[in-house]
């Protein structure tokens, strides 16, 4: 991550902001995986009034630095002059199509900002991203067996209480140098 030498106004604005936003509405489906969750659009209302009142701006900036990767900068511009920028995310694309390149750009666009500004939304896409598939999120996940207890001969046997002892004070006759 790189930034202007001093961020204390940058920072102190940003805490503001984060102050009063909220969580990014999950308003979208995903049809695939049966999934609700915050795309571009709620993390962007989530947190543009706040930013802006704050006097604090943000630029994503996409690169393709060779076939078929994708990568996203993402800076906070303060007006004192303060910045902060990410450091690049880069992912694959599923292929040099228009729609997997631009897909990639979304998804590093929501991520990035989320995690700048401090916006919290459930992931969503992450496995598709992937290219795995995964489960519906009403499935719940199976618990593992539980451990059968150890075998007796395995267990240490309980305790035998003891009669307290009495403690004698040494002497300097009882040490032998």
């Amino acid at each position: 991550m790189n930034r202007s030498e001093s961020i204390g106004q940058l920072a102190a604005a940003l805490a503001t902001a984060q102050g009063a936003m909220h969580g990014a509405a999950k308003d979208s489906r995903n049809p695939h995986f049966n999934s609700k969750y915050a795309d571009l659009a709620s993390i962007v209302d989530a947190c543009r009034e706040q930013l802006a009142k704050n006097q604090i701006a943000v630029t994503q900036l996409p690169s393709t630095p060779e076939a078929g990767l994708v990568r996203m900068t993402t800076l906070l511009l303060h007006a004192s002059g303060e910045w902060l920028e990410s450091d690049p995310l880069t992912v694959q694309a599923k292929d040099a199509g228009p729609q997997a390149v631009g897909s990639c750009l979304t998804y590093l666009r929501r991520y990035q900002l989320a995690a700048l500004v401090g916006i919290a939304p459930e992931d969503d896409d992450a496995e598709a991203a992937e290219g795995r598939a995964v489960s519906s999120p009403q499935t719940a996940r199976p618990q593992p067996p539980a451990r059968p207890p150890l075998p007796h001969a395995n267990r240490m046997p309980p305790a035998k209480p003891q009669a307290p002892k009495t403690v004698t004070p040494l002497t300097d006759d009882d040490i032998p140098f």
